[in-house]
């Protein structure tokens, strides 16, 4: 099998996801929410998994190594670099989902803007993603669907969307 031709086609898979959703708290709250570690185990990846934040430097620089746990157990490790981080307004970061052997299959580039909307804070949410191997195709292809849950998930543990776009 030719590795390498695999990875370069794999590589030119891209997905691009834009998601805006207005929440129903302060956008300092919303902030705290994503870029403070105990609270970010709290709500982020999709719905029934839950979070090990082993690292959350959210901060130029600052790295990210976390794991998502699924209800059968699977762990989907994901570490990356924060780029910008402009409280309480803007994060963007690189997170680089891993096998437990540290393969990379996605790489994705994230901007989270919060705007405040009176007493409620919109917060869009755009990604673009790469595949970089052919499991990360299959990561990739569900990226709107599991930000979609993860923000579900930001609801609950927030307490309130009026709207998704």
């Amino acid at each position: 099998m030719n590795t390498a031709g695999t990875a370069q086609t794999a590589a030119q898979d891209t997905r691009e996801v834009v998601i805006s959703r207005l929440f129903e708290a302060p956008r300092e709250q919303v902030w705290a929410a994503w870029t403070e570690p105990d609270r970010l185990a709290r709500w982020w990846g999709p719905k029934c998994f839950t979070c090990e934040v082993r690292k959350w430097e959210a901060w130029p620089d600052g790295a990210i190594d976390l794991v998502m746990i699924a209800p059968d157990g699977a762990r989907y490790p994901m570490t990356g670099t924060f780029h910008e981080a402009v409280a309480p307004e803007w994060l963007v970061f690189t997170a680089v989902a891993v096998d437990e052997d540290g393969h990379r299959h996605i790489e994705a580039l994230t901007t989270v803007t919060l705007d405040a909307v009176g007493k409620a804070t919109q917060v869009t949410v755009e990604v673009h993603g790469t595949a970089l191997t052919e499991a990360g195709i299959g990561m990739i292809a569900g990226m709107q669907e599991g930000w979609s849950q993860s923000l579900d998930c930001l609801d609950g543990y927030l307490g309130g969307t009026q709207e998704e776009t």
